[in-house]
């Protein structure tokens, strides 16, 4: 298993990118030296700090015809990178 999922790709985490941050889902039970070594890894960038959070999930209904339904989105965690000045990480760079 990956400790890195994905990257968030959204208008906020766009605007991150021009100071050096980006935004990674990772696994749960991930800590920042396990994300800095694999960001390192995959990317070859040096990387300055980790933040970490968690976001829960939240609360959905949806209605049916017999009954509404409740549940919750599932709970994951986000890494905010920053990486040393002057390095660059492309997500488009084998398209």
């Amino acid at each position: 298993m990956s400790i890195i999922k994905r990257p968030i790709l959204t208008e906020k985490t766009q605007e991150l990118q021009k100071g050096g941050q980006y935004v990674f889902e990772v696994a749960v039970k991930s800590n920042k030296i396990e994300i800095a070594k694999e960001i390192k890894k995959m990317y070859g960038v040096d990387v300055e700090s980790v933040n970490t959070l968690r976001q829960f999930g939240k609360k959905k209904s949806r209605s049916t015809k017999s009954k509404i339904t409740t549940g919750y989105t599932s709970t994951f965690k986000k890494a905010v990178i920053t990486v040393a000045k002057g390095e660059v990480i492309d997500f488009y760079e084998g398209i």
